[in-house]
């Protein structure tokens, strides 16, 4: 089956005075259609940049895609006109950015901001626009939606600006919908109630989606398949379920230790990840992780390890996955082991 969305060799760089920043390095994944792709990482290690990327919504100066494919459609994305990507972005690939507050524009109404993308994409007069949003605003779960199109983004609260915000995304029913971190600015209650409209959406609409987050927590049940990314590359890619129990990647294991669990018992200490992410201007050579990580050998630190196919599911940038998956549960930060 060929897949909805491909991404070969994706390379983004941003030129500043202090030097090149390498925010994505050399990326590729595909995404299926109706799957939902969670990517994962810290803040800064290139997830936001890759997705953007996509859609060419990178400030230019001072970022670049440098190199790489996005084939969507029979067509590579980065080789189309302005005006074709235009055609493509909000209509059939579109994006719901993390703070609703300053993605909405604060001086027109949240009638006005549907509407427009449905006027401009599918042809709507303003009678049928206005028409559609209300029905946009139901399907999200704004109460009173036809009473609500003449407010402004100021009067509704933060999780109502997000479901709008996904309404806007949904409006011209994409094909593919990216979620750059939608639940961040949330509280847990609120964040809960917009996956699983997103799950529900999902199912009702049948597109397929990339959900961007640095919570591995999120992504348990939204997820069909995980990519890990670490300074600007990937280092694991996996099913959710088998990436949750059997991590083969020492970020991937990091990340997991130190998200809460409430089968663990109280005396079980969460263990953080030691150390900083590198600097992108300045990355070290070989595994960009290796100063942080417990299971390095002297090759890690000179030789970057390739992102190998280990199984038709899994893919990790490891010289010791082996090792990593034969672990027992506790690594300590220095290298030694407990039981």
């Amino acid at each position: 089956m060929t897949a909805l969305l491909e991404v070969k060799g994706l390379k983004t760089q941003f030129f500043t005075e202090d030097g090149v920043v390498q925010a994505v390095n050399d990326i590729s994944y595909t995404l299926d259609e109706g799957e939902t792709l969670a990517i994962v990482g810290e803040s800064g290690c290139g997830k936001s940049v890759g997705v953007m990327s996509l859609i060419r919504l990178i400030p230019q100066p001072p970022g670049r895609v440098v190199a790489g494919e996005v084939w969507f459609d029979g067509r590579d994305l980065l080789k189309l006109s302005n005006d074709d990507i235009r055609q493509v972005r909000g209509n059939r690939i579109a994006m719901i950015f993390q703070d609703p507050m300053t993605s909405l524009n604060p001086v027109l109404t949240i009638g006005q901001q549907i509407s427009e993308a449905l006027q401009l994409h599918l042809g709507m007069d303003k009678e049928k626009a206005r028409q559609r949003s209300v029905e946009l605003l139901e399907m999200v779960g704004i109460p009173a939606a036809a009473s609500r199109l003449d407010d402004y983004p100021h009067q509704f609260s933060g999780g109502m600006r997000q479901r709008v915000m996904i309404a806007m995304g949904l409006s011209c029913n994409p094909q593919i919908l990216i979620a750059d971190e939608p639940t961040t600015a949330l509280d847990v209650t609120i964040q809960a109630q917009i996956t699983d409209l997103v799950q529900e959406l999902r199912q009702k609409i049948g597109m397929a989606i990339i959900w961007i987050t640095h919570d591995l927590g999120v992504v348990a049940g939204l997820a069909d398949r995980v990519i890990v990314m670490y300074a600007g590359r990937i280092v694991e890619e996996g099913e959710v379920h088998d990436l949750y129990a059997r991590p083969h990647h020492p970020y991937t294991l990091g990340l997991l230790r130190s998200i809460p669990r409430l089968d663990q018992g109280h005396d079980e200490r969460l263990i953080p990840i030691e150390g900083l992410p590198p600097d992108l201007i300045d990355l070290p050579p070989g595994c960009s992780f290796a100063p942080r990580c417990p299971f390095k050998i002297g090759r890690c630190e000179t030789e970057t390890p390739p992102l190998q196919t280990i199984s038709h599911t899994r893919r990790v940038a490891c010289w010791r996955w082996e090792e990593v998956v034969a672990t027992p549960k506790i690594v300590a930060a220095n290298g030694g082991q407990h039981g």
